[in-house]
């Protein structure tokens, strides 16, 4: 039966680990602290950030091409003076060598680009809309992802605590075993066991905290500061 006893713990251990980890993870959300993660990641977010700046961008080509309209007109003029003196041959006399003086306008009007014209502006503002629902859907991608991380950076930091508390457990346990087993109260498989058990739950701490690092970094990462920084 002594021999026993570090396994049973073992298992109670690992049952009521199991147990509080249900019953810990929805108290430790805070919603209103995601709210304020979202909207960091809103601020910050390099890929939030270009989805904007597309939708500025499409918006801006609507009255270039508004404006281009005038594109349609090309005007022109030339100016010949009438007091120009022309090259001559000896002998012969000088004249004008122009037969129209003065200025002179032109204009030309283009009609296919004039039928072109409303096209390309309502080409331009559906570019615009699509742009606009382009970045309103990733606010709601952005949101989940934010929310996501954050659910495992919660899951990391109760995994941690109760590690940390399994670990004191452990500790207890094994300082139990080994005094029993000075005093010929518990066999030495007993104390071994008790030894191995505690030797299990410090790895498991260490995994604990390199996965609860990851998750914070990776939270950090997408609301682009530090968890401290959200007041």
């Amino acid at each position: 039966m002594k021999k026993l006893y570090p396994v049973l713990f073992l298992l109670v251990t690992l049952l009521s680990f199991k147990a509080s980890a249900q019953e810990t993870v929805m108290s430790e959300i805070n919603y209103t602290f995601l709210e304020k993660c979202i909207q960091s990641a809103k601020d910050h977010y390099i890929r939030k950030k270009i989805f904007d700046l597309r939708a500025k961008d499409a918006h801006v080509t609507i009255p270039m091409n508004i404006v281009s309209y005038l594109d349609i007109f090309n005007a022109s003029y030339f100016y010949r003076p009438n007091d120009k003196i022309a090259l001559s041959a000896p002998g012969v006399p000088a004249a004008n060598p122009y037969s129209v003086n003065g200025f002179q306008f032109g204009a030309t009007f283009t009609l296919g680009t004039y039928l072109q014209k409303p096209f390309m502006v309502k080409k331009a503002r559906y570019e615009y809309e699509i742009a606009q629902l382009e970045a309103e859907e990733y606010d709601k991608v952005l949101a989940t992802e934010v929310k996501t991380n954050y659910y495992n950076y919660i899951q990391q930091l109760s995994q941690l605590k109760l590690t940390n508390q399994s670990v004191q457990d452990s500790k207890s346990i094994a300082e139990t075993t080994r005094n029993k087993f000075q005093k010929g109260e518990a066999t030495l498989d007993a104390y071994n066991q008790s030894r191995s058990v505690e030797s299990a739950s410090e790895s498991a701490k260490i995994a604990a905290e390199i996965a609860f690092l990851k998750a914070k970094d990776a939270l950090e990462d997408i609301i682009g500061v530090k968890l401290t920084e959200i007041k």
